[in-house]
């Protein structure tokens, strides 16, 4: 497969009639594309007034207060890492709260008061994992729908937070099925309803270790990139540690025809040279990177010879920036005995070196970092997820440049 010629080292990597002042519109609108186009034809003597994108009042006062603008406010010296409207969370993290029951518990339930105390804690962005919730919430307990986008984007903008991006919908089948491409469509409608720039994937383009299968998962993310990128969304994938394991592309064949030996790049490395930068992006999950640098450091060369090559995470993501818009932000302790180097623990409790790795990856108001902590919610303790998000997003806003 022939690679592609990156443009996203040079400039934005997109096409220039998504990124102007037009798509901003479009986008704080809630509205579709071809919806905005066509509306901006019929109305092109007028104006389109767009809503106030922002905090209510009281949240607004809240923020007045914020300690996260270019300032120094007693959290080190240097400037802010993450600025305050890149601050954001995965709401798989507070999962067991959107499915809490309001009518059995005081805690924030369902997504409506979990918004609420998110953009208490200070978050500006949330990053969805699907739109269920319990059934006894406002709105009931499946919001995938075109009414149920409508309501999550009127809370979302009550409380002063942007929806990001979505775990969601990426089909199995390929060549893509009609029902399929017709779901696929619908999950980009509601992206563009919640005012998303991005939509994609928790999971890895393919769980294979062999060139040929990920040329196949390029052959399927470019078609379905150019999909979302017609509907102006950019579409993403995620990472767990396997995927930055080596390719096998080489060296003797095993007795089902497979390569058995790797030239030393990395899957999702490859991934990036044959897709198309216009149309497939990446979310970077930096713990899932650190565990795949602990775990991957040697491979065995088409020759037979055994050779060492530590990934680095940010050196990938300054090699390709532009193709990284989104970040899973998780911190771990070091483990000497789950294999994979890390436990999770909530942002700035763990030992990976954030500050070096945001100050590295620079273009703070490009990247848009989303904490995360798989281990959160608590069958013993209902409230730890909100908890935890709350000394996470204080430990991400803490975070300054060293002079």
């Amino acid at each position: 497969m022939s690679p592609f010629t990156d443009p996203s080292r040079t400039d934005s990597g997109t096409d220039p009639a998504l990124d102007g002042p037009d798509e901003s519109l479009r986008r704080s609108l809630g509205v579709g594309r071809r919806r905005f186009l066509s509306t901006c034809t019929a109305v092109a003597a007028g104006a389109v007034a767009a809503p106030v994108f922002g905090a209510s009042p009281a949240l607004a006062q809240d923020r007045g207060r914020d300690h996260g603008h270019d300032h120094d406010h007693g959290h080190g010296r240097g400037q802010v890492l993450v600025p305050a409207d890149r601050r954001g969370i995965i709401l798989y993290t507070v999962r067991d709260a959107t499915a809490r029951d309001p009518l059995a518990s005081d805690l924030p339930s369902g997504f409506r008061e979990v918004f609420k105390q998110l953009a208490r804690h200070g978050y500006r962005q949330v990053e969805f994992a699907g739109y269920n919730q319990h059934a006894n919430a406002p709105g009931g307990a499946s919001l995938e729908s075109v009414q149920g986008a409508r309501l999550l984007r009127s809370w979302l903008d009550d409380y002063g937070l942007r929806a990001q991006g979505n775990h969601g919908f990426i089909p199995s089948s390929w060549p893509l099925t009609a029902e399929d491409k017709e779901t696929f469509k619908k999950h980009l409608e509601i992206a563009n309803i919640l005012g998303m720039d991005h939509m994609g994937t928790g999971g890895d383009p393919t769980g294979s270790s062999y060139r040929a299968d990920w040329d196949v998962a390029a052959d399927k993310w470019n078609e379905l990139g150019r999909i979302a990128h017609r509907e102006g969304i950019k579409l993403y994938t995620h990472n767990h540690d396997g995927a930055y394991g080596f390719l096998l592309d080489g060296g003797p064949l095993d007795d089902q025809g497979r390569p058995t030996r790797s030239s030393g790049i990395r899957k999702l490395e490859y991934f990036l040279k044959v897709t198309d930068p216009r149309v497939v992006w990446l979310e970077m999950d930096i713990f899932w990177a650190h565990v795949a640098q602990y775990k991957f450091h040697t491979y065995t060369a088409h020759d037979g010879s055994t050779r060492k090559k530590v990934f680095d995470p940010a050196g990938l993501v300054v090699r390709n920036n532009k193709r990284y818009p989104l970040f899973h932000a998780k911190d771990g302790v070091v483990s000497t005995t789950n294999g994979q180097g890390y436990d999770m623990v909530p942002f700035g409790t763990g030992v990976i070196d954030y500050r070096t790795f945001f100050s590295r990856v620079g273009d703070r108001n490009y990247h848009n970092p989303m904490i995360e902590d798989d281990n959160s919610p608590s069958a013993t303790d209902p409230a730890q997820s909100l908890r935890e998000a709350k000394i996470s997003y204080d430990n991400l806003a803490a975070l300054r440049k060293r002079c």
